[in-house]
């Protein structure tokens, strides 16, 4: 008994001594105001500003190749870079500007080519990867598809 309360003793000696530290005092003024100014500047983000985020090109025929252009604006505060644009399929590719910062207010382009596979309303979606606070972007082209000899799928009757 006389063990566990001399045992008990010290450690809340040590314990009571330790506490009398000021934790306060060890804190450098300088180190907080270079977190301040990170902290700050981690809010400073580019937004990507899209003219338009859907393109239709309307009726065109199987095969016809199509281009549209998806313009941009960094409305941000902080330099835009795209780090990747994939497209739903292999049919449609995106042409964007890799790895180049866009200083906010400055404006790009985004190049979109449909190579016009498919039949009916095709829709096609094109993710475009940025350093935003959303990390991506959704832009979208559709088209209604009629076969090489102008008619339509629709025309041609049931399917035997």
């Amino acid at each position: 008994m006389k063990r566990i309360f001399i045992a008990f003793s010290a450690i809340a000696l040590v314990a009571f001594v330790s506490c009398k530290e000021n934790a306060t005092s060890k804190i450098n003024a300088s180190n907080v105001e270079v977190a301040a100014e990170r902290d700050a500047a981690a809010k400073n983000l580019p937004v990507m500003s899209f003219e338009k985020s859907e393109h239709d090109f309307g009726t065109i025929e199987q095969g016809a190749a199509q281009e549209t252009i998806f313009a941009f604006t960094n409305t941000g505060n902080a330099p835009l870079i795209i780090t990747n644009a994939t497209s739903s399929c292999g049919c449609t590719v995106p042409e964007y500007p890799k790895n180049t910062p866009i200083a906010p207010g400055e404006s790009g382009q985004l190049l979109v080519k449909f190579n016009g596979s498919g039949q009916n309303q095709v829709t096609k979606t094109i993710t475009v990867s940025a350093n935003t606070e959303k990390g991506s972007e959704i832009l979208r082209i559709k088209a209604f598809v009629n076969l090489k000899n102008g008619t339509t799928p629709a025309a041609l009757g049931p399917v035997k």
